[in-house]
């Protein structure tokens, strides 16, 4: 059962901060995998070996997406599975809707959207959360999520 969220998340910026940190591991991993399978296709497609992809090229820019859409498979299918990334278990954070529920896709989308554009000038759309009356971030207020902080668990 969801319990409603409160009028000021209590997700932290630190904390989301540290999330990010810690999920940028696996992120970083599956980046490796593809920037591989664009490498071998590369070399398939008739490249020397030590021949590197043309910095600012299409194929680069297509990997450039590729990465990014790879992290939004990753962040949304977590979101929506659980509420959690791997980073934001140790931290107890969770995404919900605005009634504590489990956000629809559309709003996930959306959040992972505007997320990445707030992070382009410097984490601004980040760092917005300590002006913000409810502690919200760019992206929290343009999909309808919220990040909150899950209670500890009874021992």
């Amino acid at each position: 059962m969801a319990s409603p969220p409160s009028s000021k998340p209590a997700a932290l910026i630190g904390w989301r901060m540290l999330a990010l940190l810690y999920d940028l591991w696996p992120v970083v991993a599956m980046w490796m995998l593809a920037s591989l399978l664009f490498t071998v296709g590369y070399t398939v497609s008739g490249h020397a070996s030590r021949e590197n992809i043309e910095p600012f090229s299409a194929l680069q820019w297509l990997l450039w997406v590729v990465c990014w859409l790879i992290t939004g498979a990753y962040a949304l299918l977590s979101w929506r599975r659980g509420g959690q990334t791997l980073g934001m278990r140790p931290w107890r954070l969770k995404v919900v809707d605005t009634t504590g529920a489990a956000p629809s896709w559309r709003g996930l989308a959306l959040r992972f959207a505007v997320g990445s554009v707030s992070l382009l000038p410097a984490g601004l759309g980040f760092w917005w959360a300590w002006f913000d009356r409810d502690r919200l971030t760019w992206h929290d207020r343009a999909s309808g999520t919220r990040m909150i902080r899950l209670p500890k668990p009874a021992r």
